[in-house]
């Protein structure tokens, strides 16, 4: 068949008819159909197309062991977002994205200790539980946490400044489902804005800033695990996430304390700020997925 404007994407969808994966020939064809008409419709000039081969090539040269510029581009275009919206059950804590600060590996953490390795500014303690949907506590459920620090900047942005592991913890709830542990407030902060994720911003007129959160991956056996975050109520950009993650049922009350009792019980001076968060994990569909730790 004669490769032409009418037979391309006939000819492209024909070329993966052999493929042995079912998934991976839909995906296949179903990208080759929507790229196909993105084209036509765009009609773009060999030279615009040239354009765009070199952005993604820039993309990708930015990526290496604490910087992922694709994830970046995937989330100021909404699709991490989508991806986590589609793929949501509808129970439980509200999934958002992972980011692309998120490091394999975090230090094990015992509860009620500090994930600030820097020891700035005012205390804060954030603790709650990890529920089933029917209220059920999930005893042992495990959290991973990441956050920037007061300034906006996560550990791997600030080599040689901030200790590695500076805002990272691994942390496994007691019998009842509970957590608790010492941090600072984040801040407000922009995406890496210095390669070509930020050039697209730019020429966009959008800008880069996140509003101030707290990351959680959180575990249990037989439960989906979920990726969300705690949101700092009041933090700017609440309305304006540069990456489209904000759910209003994820943003908390990070509230100032001064309660003299539950500073000594978590180890804290007064005053100090808490936030009390619920995490709940909906039921693992089908075989129940191997907890990690």
């Amino acid at each position: 068949m004669d490769f032409t404007v009418d037979t391309a994407t006939r000819t492209v969808v024909e070329s993966f008819r052999d493929t042995g994966d079912p998934r991976l020939r839909e995906v296949l064809e179903s990208l080759t159909h929507h790229l196909h008409a993105f084209v036509r419709d765009v009609r773009p000039t060999p030279d615009e197309w040239a354009a765009a081969v070199d952005f993604l090539t820039a993309v990708g040269h930015r990526c290496d062991d604490t910087r992922q510029e694709f994830v970046l581009l995937s989330d100021v275009l909404g699709v991490s977002m989508l991806v986590e919206t589609l793929d949501g059950v509808g129970e439980g804590t509200e999934s958002t994205v992972l980011g692309p600060f998120h490091q394999s590996g975090s230090p094990r953490r015992d509860l009620g200790d500090s994930i600030d390795l820097l020891g700035t500014g005012r205390p804060c303690v954030v603790s709650g539980r990890v529920l089933a949907t029917d209220g059920t506590p999930l005893p042992g459920a495990e959290l991973d946490v990441w956050q920037c620090d007061e300034q906006g900047f996560y550990d791997v942005q600030q080599p040689g400044v901030q200790p590695p592991g500076n805002g990272r913890g691994l942390f496994r709830a007691d019998g009842e489902g509970r957590f608790w542990f010492r941090t600072v407030v984040p801040s407000p902060y922009p995406i890496p804005t210095d390669g070509p994720v930020g050039a697209l911003l730019r020429a966009t007129g959008r800008h880069p800033y996140r509003p101030a959160h707290i990351h959680f991956i959180v575990s249990a056996g037989g439960h989906r695990p979920v990726t969300t975050h705690a949101f700092v109520a009041g933090s700017p950009y609440l309305d304006s996430d540069a990456v489209f993650a904000v759910k209003q049922d994820l943003i908390a009350d990070f509230a100032p304390s001064d309660d003299e009792r539950a500073a000594e019980r978590f180890g804290v001076p007064v005053p100090f700020t808490h936030a009390a968060l619920d995490l709940v994990l909906a039921p693992q569909a089908g075989p129940p997925a191997e907890h990690r730790g």
